[in-house]
């Protein structure tokens, strides 16, 4: 777990990935937020907490007395949101790196094909 970001936050990005991954897919139920505190032995509030921030960005969605199932369009608006923070986070510290490390556009395209090719 990251000591710099709230635990209940790492808790629904676990839970993002594996709606990315499409381990859970659209309409899938998701654990209960029982299982999922003991699951990954947090206490029920922070479980709680967790499943309410993500459906509040809609990515998942409640059926009272059902739980908790993934949106329709949650996969769509996650790779939006990775996408955003790829471009906003990632980049700017890679080119940075890039820059110091004397690598250009052309030597990172050529490992990054060496990469996707195995």
């Amino acid at each position: 777990m990251n000591a710099n970001k709230a635990l209940y936050l790492q808790l629904a990005d676990r839970i993002v990935d594996h709606i990315a991954d499409k381990t859970l897919q659209t309409d899938e139920k998701v654990s209960s937020v029982r299982e999922l505190a003991s699951r990954y032995e947090v206490n029920m509030n922070t479980a709680m907490k967790a499943v309410e921030t993500l459906a509040s960005a809609e990515i998942i969605y409640n059926k009272r007395g059902l739980g908790y199932f993934v949106s329709p369009h949650a996969l769509e608006k996650i790779l939006q949101r990775k996408r955003q923070e790829f471009q906003q986070d990632f980049l700017p510290r890679l080119a940075q790196t890039l820059s110091q490390l004397g690598i250009g556009f052309e030597e990172l395209k050529t490992e990054l094909e060496k990469i996707q090719n195995k």
